[in-house]
């Protein structure tokens, strides 16, 4: 799917990637203090240390921040993710240590997250498909070493299964952030994967003898 462009006056690309970071970086501690809706241009300008002049030779409206900082957060996680995670070399146990790593690296950026999940639906219809279309992108991550998992014969899903499976796991991950406020109060960091993990894999091999039943 086409990244949409966000336009800038300025040429040089390395400023403009400068300038952008700054941006996004003051505007998401304003997102998580008073929501993109209550935030103003002026408000973003301040935080990134520059005029609301400088600030209009980056973008041409204040959605486009939002737009920035949905794409940014999108790209980190995914980006920290793939490092741990090898979809065509997976096992069982690497699934476990994916599904940790994927969690953890939420934890660390619980504030942008949070501030995707609440604000993504204020993107406009054009840019909105393509930040979602990343989310899936990770989804299919998960959905990838489900697979590998199924081959190996250490789990025994349909595509189907595979599928809303992948999407547990990113929500499990996702809840961590979004549910901080009474999930914190409940468990630690540590007690949440090894909670959140076994759940899901034990539901994987529920599945397997649900399967085998509905076949006999």
């Amino acid at each position: 799917m086409k990244k949409r462009e966000v336009h800038a006056s300025i040429k040089d690309e390395r400023l403009i990637q400068k300038r952008r970071d700054q941006m996004i970086n003051g505007a998401v501690k304003l997102f998580i203090e008073k929501g993109f809706h209550r935030t103003t241009t002026r408000e973003i300008a301040r935080a990134a240390g520059f005029s609301i002049g400088t600030l209009y030779e980056y973008i041409r409206e204040k959605e486009d921040v939002l737009y920035l900082v949905c794409d940014r957060i999108y790209d980190q996680v995914k980006e920290r993710v793939e490092k741990f995670l090898n979809p065509e070399h997976s096992t069982l146990d690497a699934l476990r240590l994916g599904i940790d790593h994927y969690i953890r690296v939420v934890d660390d950026m619980q504030d942008e997250v949070l501030v995707m999940y609440q604000e993504v639906k204020s993107l406009s219809r054009d840019a909105l498909p393509y930040v979602l279309n990343k989310e899936l992108e990770l989804v299919e991550l998960f959905a990838k070493m489900l697979s590998r998992c199924v081959e190996n014969k250490e789990l025994f899903l349909t595509e189907d299964e595979i599928k809303l499976y992948a999407h547990n796991i990113y929500v499990a991950g996702q809840m961590w952030s979004f549910r901080r406020w009474v999930l914190r109060k409940l468990f630690t960091l540590d007690e949440y994967i090894v909670y959140q993990t076994n759940f899901l894999i034990e539901g994987f091999k529920d599945m397997r003898l649900m399967n085998m039943e509905v076949h006999q």
